[in-house]
């Protein structure tokens, strides 16, 4: 078991599907939180025999869809209004945001599925999902949706794969990793360019 299972592991052979809901749950409304790992560890004890495996896909898909949907209400509620406060200090402009709504408004399904495979997209889905206005029928279909084909893949993964799919876990957090620091890096050079636009204005 890698070092990455390792780590988790104690919890949920201590606390079972609860802390596999609980770190799922808090994962997609925007908490740094390792729920992938989470995840592979309680389907490793379910394939073990120690955890019920139709228990682990149905507690993992309902903290998803659950956390998700907490994550929308937070972006449909508050999201917005924050971006506008204060989205303009790294180069957010109201414009934009219109754009950015749009865009997500046309490919919203398409986002709101493949995000739920991908560490720091996964958080931020919901929140993404309600700050740009996208109904919430249609994103509820499609949060299900992509919660039930990312709990199966794992799933199916660990069934199948056993501890070759730890290898797979390891490469997908390294991922999480590199988007979350291209994402602040993005966040640094928006910040940089405002700074210098606002000097330029005032030199004027």
């Amino acid at each position: 078991m890698n070092s990455l299972l390792a780590t988790v592991h104690p919890y949920i052979v201590q606390y079972g599907y609860g802390a596999l809901f609980g770190v799922l749950f808090a994962e997609s409304f925007g908490l740094p939180l390792p729920g992938e790992t989470f995840l592979v560890a309680a389907l490793f004890l379910a394939v073990q025999g120690q955890l019920n495996i139709w228990l682990v896909v149905l507690t993992a898909w309902a903290a998803a869809v659950l956390g998700d949907n907490v994550g929308y209400a937070i972006g449909r509620f508050g999201g917005r209004r924050l971006l506008l406060r204060h989205g303009a200090r790294i180069g957010i402009s109201a414009e934009r945001l219109d754009k950015t709504e749009r865009l997500f408004a046309h490919y919203g399904p398409e986002v709101v599925i493949v995000a739920r495979f991908f560490p720091v997209l996964r958080q931020l889905n919901g929140i993404v999902a309600g700050s740009a206005g996208m109904g919430w029928r249609r994103f509820a279909v499609y949060n299900a949706l992509g919660a039930f084909l990312w709990v199966g893949a794992w799933s199916a993964g660990v069934y199948y794969f056993g501890q070759q799919i730890e290898a797979w876990l390891l490469r997908v957090h390294t991922a999480g990793l590199w988007l979350a620091g291209a994402l602040a890096l993005a966040l640094l050079v928006a910040a940089a360019y405002w700074a210098m636009s606002k000097r330029a204005r005032s030199r004027r």
